[in-house]
């Protein structure tokens, strides 16, 4: 059967339209902007999933039964972030494929970026912790907590610090 022409596509009309900048323009920032935002989610991804796959697997090692009681915790810990991260950071692809077309573009964008932030917060402390898990594993609980703070220093440093630092000296 052949494919009816789309007609449920509809242009996006922002609500205020800047000075001096033509309607299509706009357009096309705001739907770059939402390119942008779900090009990232495509990339916080496959970390997410790798984690996650690794961290299903780990109990099933025979080795993860010796581990003591607080190293079980810190693995609950990082799964469940590590999952939680998994859910945050497709959440907003699939609600995009899901309320297509979109009726209000601007909010979608909004909420789908407090989304992914949620999402790689998660992802961030599943990183962290998962840094503690290994290293407390390899080299014992003291290195594993210095190394769980270089990681967390590093990880809020680059993905948080330095763009809201530069965001404010509008160097970027």
């Amino acid at each position: 059967m052949p494919h009816a022409p789309q007609q449920h596509k509809q242009r996006y009309e922002p609500r205020c339209k800047p000075q001096g900048e033509a309607p299509d323009a706009q357009r096309r920032e705001d739907e770059g902007d939402l390119s942008d935002l779900l090009s990232e989610l495509r990339i916080l991804l496959p970390g997410a999933q790798t984690l996650t796959a690794f961290l299903f697997l780990l109990p099933f090692n025979g080795g993860f039964a010796k581990i003591v009681q607080a190293e079980k915790i810190v693995f609950l810990a990082t799964f469940f972030f590590s999952m939680a991260s998994l859910v945050l950071l497709s959440a907003p692809a699939i609600q995009h494929r899901v309320m297509r077309p979109l009726q209000d573009r601007e909010r979608f964008k909004r909420t789908a970026d407090r989304i992914m932030m949620c999402g790689a917060f998660c992802l961030a402390l599943a990183f962290i912790l998962g840094t503690n898990l290994v290293i407390s594993e390899v080299f014992g609980h003291i290195a594993g907590i210095v190394a769980c703070t270089l990681m967390g220093s590093l990880t809020i440093g680059l993905w948080w610090w330095l763009p809201l630092r530069l965001k404010r000296a509008r160097k970027i």
